[in-house]
C-alpha cells in the first residue's frame, strides 16, 4: 500500500516554490494571452506577486499550511496590480483559512480548501462557469478532486485528475465570449482567445499536482494502478 504524500507546511512551500518557477518560466505566454482581450500585463504581474509571496513566507516562515496560503494570498492582493491580485489573494487567504492551524491537511480538508477559494472567486468576481474567466479552470479542478477522491483514488491521483479538468477548462474558454473582466469589453472579439487567467489558474493546480507528485511515497499516477484515472504519464502533460 503506497503511502500519500503529507500535506503539511512543506507540501505546501513546496508547492508555492513550484508555482513562482513556473510563473517566471510561463510569464511571457500569459502577457502574450492577455495582449489581445487585457492590459497584456498578466503574466508580469502575477511573477512579481509569486516572487514576492517566495520572499514573504522566506522571511517570516508561516508555521502551518493555513498559514503559509494566508501569507502568500495576502502578498499577492498587495504586490499585483489589476484584478489578479484581489481575486488570487482572496481565493487563498480564505484557503488557508479554510485549513486554519493545523500542521498538516487530509486530502478531505485540502478537497474544502479548494472549494473555499472557488467561492471565494466567484464571490469577488460575480464569474459564473462559461464566463470566461479563472472560474473555468478552478471549478473543474475543484470538482474533479473531489470525484477523485469520492472514487477511492489517493490524494495525488486526485490532484492530477484536477489538474487535467483544469487544463481542459483553460482550453474550453478559446471559443467563449467573455462576460466579466477587461475581456467583456470586447464582446464578440473576445472570442478565439484562450482566457489568461484560467491558464495561470491552470498553471498553479498544475503545480499543486507536482508538488504531491514529488513527496516520497506519493500514491501519484500509477499508484492506484494503470487503468485509474489520470494515470498518464509526463510525456503525455501540456
Amino acid at each position: 500500500m503506497p503511502t500519500v504524500p503529507v500535506l503539511d507546511t512543506a507540501f505546501f512551500r513546496h508547492w508555492l516554490e513550484l508555482a513562482a518557477d513556473t510563473v517566471r518560466r510561463e510569464s511571457a505566454r500569459l502577457t502574450e494571452l492577455d495582449s489581445p482581450i487585457g492590459d497584456a500585463d498578466h503574466g508580469t504581474n502575477m511573477d512579481r506577486g509569486f516572487t514576492a509571496a517566495r520572499l514573504a513566507v522566506l522571511q517570516d516562515p508561516p508555521q502551518s499550511p493555513g498559514g503559509l496560503l494566508v501569507t502568500v494570498g495576502r502578498t499577492l492582493i498587495s504586490s499585483v496590480g489589476g484584478a489578479s491580485g484581489p481575486l488570487y489573494g482572496t481565493a487563498l487567504r480564505r484557503a488557508g483559512r479554510a485549513l486554519g492551524d493545523a500542521p498538516e491537511a487530509t486530502p478531505p480538508e485540502l478537497g474544502e480548501a479548494l472549494a473555499a477559494a472557488v467561492a471565494a472567486v466567484r464571490e469577488l468576481g460575480g464569474a459564473e462557469p462559461g464566463d470566461k474567466t479563472m472560474v473555468d479552470a478552478l471549478l473543474p479542478a475543484s470538482q474533479a478532486y473531489t470525484g477523485a477522491l469520492a472514487d477511492g483514488l489517493g490524494v495525488a491521483a486526485a490532484l492530477d485528475a484536477a489538474a487535467g479538468a483544469a487544463l481542459a477548462g483553460a482550453e474550453a474558454t478559446v471559443p467563449l465570449l467573455a462576460r466579466k473582466g477587461r475581456a467583456s469589453y470586447l464582446g464578440e472579439r473576445s472570442i478565439g482567445h484562450q482566457d489568461p487567467g484560467a491558464t495561470s489558474a491552470a498553471l498553479l493546480v498544475g503545480c499543486l499536482r507536482d508538488a504531491a507528485e514529488a513527496r516520497p511515497g506519493a500514491d501519484g499516477p500509477g499508484a492506484d494502478g494503470p487503468d485509474a484515472p489520470g494515470a498518464d504519464g509526463p510525456e503525455e502533460r501540456r
